[in-house]
């Protein structure tokens, strides 16, 4: 499920699908970089791949999902993350019994653009600042 504003686009993981792959990338019109819903059943495994410039970085949303790399595994379990170079090869596989995998796949080739960023202390602000030179809010209160 999606739902478009100028500029924005939201969209829903969804961990029931039958679907292995997701193309969240797609769903949310995102042109920079790979991102992808990863759901692997019990014994289900992906294909032994590379990526000739493409880094990916694998984050466990739920369950225990096994990395191999050049053919050695890793178990990473939920809220862990791996980063794949590109060149090295991988599989992901869900080794578990009567338990599903789900996690997100991000990829991206060339470097990281930093430091772009313009934060603002309020909405009608029209001239923003670097990050680092706006103080945070003051938290909210809470009910």
């Amino acid at each position: 499920m999606t739902g478009m504003e100028t500029g924005v686009a939201y969209a829903r993981l969804d961990p029931h699908t039958e679907e292995r792959f997701v193309p969240l990338r797609r769903m949310l019109g995102v042109t920079s970089f790979g991102f992808n819903q990863i759901a692997l059943r019990p014994g289900q495994r992906g294909r032994i791949h590379r990526h000739r410039e493409q880094e990916e970085v694998y984050v466990v949303l739920a369950g225990t999902l096994t990395l191999y790399v050049d053919g050695a595994p890793r178990d990473l379990v939920q809220g862990e993350m791996a980063r794949v170079a590109p060149g090295v090869k991988r599989q992901l596989v869900n080794r578990q019994a009567g338990e599903d995998v789900l996690l997100l796949a991000l990829g991206g080739a060339g470097e990281h653009v930093g430091r772009d960023g313009e934060a603002f202390a309020a909405w009608d602000q029209a001239r923003g600042a670097p990050p680092q030179e706006v103080p945070l809010p003051e938290d909210l209160p809470v009910a």
